[in-house]
């Protein structure tokens, strides 16, 4: 199965969402990308994932124009918050799926609330995609 997640900066939740699906799927080809993509994946994304074993430092922030002429066999958009523009992909795929998490990078808190909330949503995402193929 090929597999595109995507999101506006593909920095938190994409990227996250990518290596978690890699990990519990390990045959799926698995890809991120965001529409208006950030300069890096954000720190505390690194971090978070580094706590589960599974190293992000290296993945880099892509954008979706990068994807266009590939075929997939299903998209996810995993932005939540009806405030923002969730990205649409317009190449070929046979399945468009959105599942909404909360941005952490738009938390407001302290360091370690805001750390919490990171190693949240990665927990979110995580619980969401460790079984969904295998229902």
């Amino acid at each position: 199965m090929k597999i595109l997640i995507l999101c506006t900066g593909n920095s938190c939740r994409s990227q996250m969402a990518e290596a978690l699906i890699k990990f519990h799927y390990p045959k799926f080809n698995v890809f991120s990308a965001g529409t208006k993509p950030a300069t890096q994946v954000h720190p505390l994304a690194i971090k978070v994932m580094d706590e589960m074993g599974l190293d992000i430092s290296n993945y880099k922030p892509k954008n979706v124009r990068l994807f266009l002429k590939e075929t997939f066999d299903c998209v996810i958009t995993v932005c939540g918050d009806a405030q923002e523009n969730c990205p649409v992909f317009t190449g070929n795929v046979q399945n468009k799926i959105h599942i909404g998490f909360s941005d952490p990078d738009a938390f407001i808190g302290n360091e370690i609330d805001t750390l919490n909330e990171f190693r949240k949503i990665r927990d979110q995402i995580n619980a969401t995609f460790s079984t969904y193929w295998k229902k």
